[in-house]
């Protein structure tokens, strides 16, 4: 079960398929240590309110390292779609400053798995690979090795279009992982599935993070969250209580 995080704790790049997933560049952290990899949010507060006083979030200090995999959860409106894209730097927070040090690629997935209906599954996953500059071979050795993470090894020949909705999700969270991001951020995974199909998407995000990446995934699926390692939930912001910091084990 995840643990609660009270306090805790952008590279060259491509687009993988629109509306499948959104890769963005930041500086190149290619070969740069895992270890020196983390997102830091010091009182981070955020609202759509000119006046301040209606704060979706507020005080939100922690560190997010790699190789943990956060669940952000809270109730609809309270933000975690925003948060995501302030921890990405997409947008800048109303209080507090967020420091990315050494993240590389920033790479979201989103709810809605969108592939090329005849392309194979091997195909979508290999495409990362090959835009770095692998040989074919080498980038399907690789892909096939991320969809046996992801339980995909058997469908890897399969068109897109013949793919059940869970395993269209598993791919595109594959591709997440191909793309080498430092900073995987994932938006609802299951929302759009139904309670079989979203167990089988929830029974590999750890997988996510075995490139070294930090991933933040937002839901509001207890499943979802339960499957993560982290938990940061935004009803323990939402107050003007501030809280200090603890770094994630």
């Amino acid at each position: 079960m995840a643990k609660a995080i009270w306090s805790a704790p952008p590279t060259d790049s491509f687009d993988v398929s629109p509306s499948a997933s959104r890769c963005e560049a930041a500086p190149s952290s290619e070969g740069a240590s895992t270890s020196a990899r983390k997102v830091i949010l010091t009182n981070v507060g955020h609202s759509f309110d000119r006046t301040g006083e209606d704060m979706l979030f507020r005080h939100l200090t922690m560190t997010l390292l790699p190789q943990h995999v956060y669940a952000l959860t809270g109730p609809s409106g309270s933000g975690k779609s925003t948060l995501l894209s302030i921890i990405a730097g997409w947008v800048t927070p109303v209080t507090g400053s967020v420091e990315r040090v050494d993240c590389g690629r920033v790479c979201w997935v989103l709810q809605n798995p969108h592939g090329v209906a005849r392309r194979s599954a091997i195909d979508h996953v290999a495409l990362p690979f090959i835009a770095r500059g692998e040989r074919r071979r080498d980038a399907e050795m690789h892909a096939m090795e991320l969809l046996e993470a992801f339980g995909l090894r058997a469908l890897a020949d399969k068109p897109f279009r013949d793919l059940s909705g869970g395993e269209a999700q598993r791919l595109m969270l594959a591709r997440g992982v191909a793309s080498h991001a430092g900073l995987l951020l994932v938006d609802e995974p299951t929302a759009q599935l139904d309670l079989n199909t979203a167990a089988t998407v929830n029974e590999h995000l750890h997988n996510l993070s075995m490139s070294g990446a930090i991933v933040v995934v937002a839901t509001h699926d207890p499943r979802t969250r339960d499957a993560c390692t982290d938990l940061i939930d935004l009803r323990d912001w939402q107050s003007e209580e501030e809280h200090h910091e603890v770094s994630a084990q």
